[in-house]
């Protein structure tokens, strides 16, 4: 039964179902920010779960197929490194999960602080697509935008 799991869900399938799986939870933090729904399925633990559910189906595909766990940490040697583990299939599908997730929780924790501070889902529907595809730069917008409605500027929070 195990083998049949494996032929089926290859790392090419997972991309793909990862790629089209992320999506309906970034079209609810987008249009639907305040609905129960988003806050079951967006806001809570549910996408990590299944994040981490993937990761781990990964790690264990990986480690029957003796992948090289200690080679991933040459990506802090050299850049030329970083280039080599990222042509590996192994490599680069767990850096997209992780990716993801970074990216999703973010998102959600945009959606969560504009409500906190009372700022119109019209102005932070760019920060937080750009946060979909560029995660830190879709933060610092919308920090500017934070700055404007919070009346004061937080290193942390």
């Amino acid at each position: 039964m195990l083998e049949q799991i494996f032929t089926y869900f290859t790392i090419d399938i997972i991309y793909i179902w990862l790629n089209i799986g992320v999506i309906p939870f970034w079209l609810m933090l987008i249009f639907f920010p305040t609905s129960k729904i988003c806050n079951i399925f967006v806001s809570s633990i549910f996408p990590i779960i299944i994040f981490s559910a993937i990761y781990l189906y990964l790690v264990y595909f990986f480690f029957l197929s003796d992948y090289d766990f200690l080679g991933n940490f040459a990506l802090y040697l050299s850049l030329d490194d970083l280039k080599d583990l990222f042509s590996n299939d192994g490599f680069l599908i767990l850096f997209w999960i992780h990716f993801l997730a970074i990216n999703l929780f973010c998102g959600s924790w945009i959606v969560k602080d504009y409500q906190k501070f009372a700022i119109s889902k019209y102005l932070t529907f760019f920060p937080i697509l750009i946060t979909y595809f560029i995660g830190p730069l879709g933060l610092f917008i919308y920090w500017i935008i934070r700055i404007f409605y919070a009346k004061k500027i937080s290193l942390f929070d």
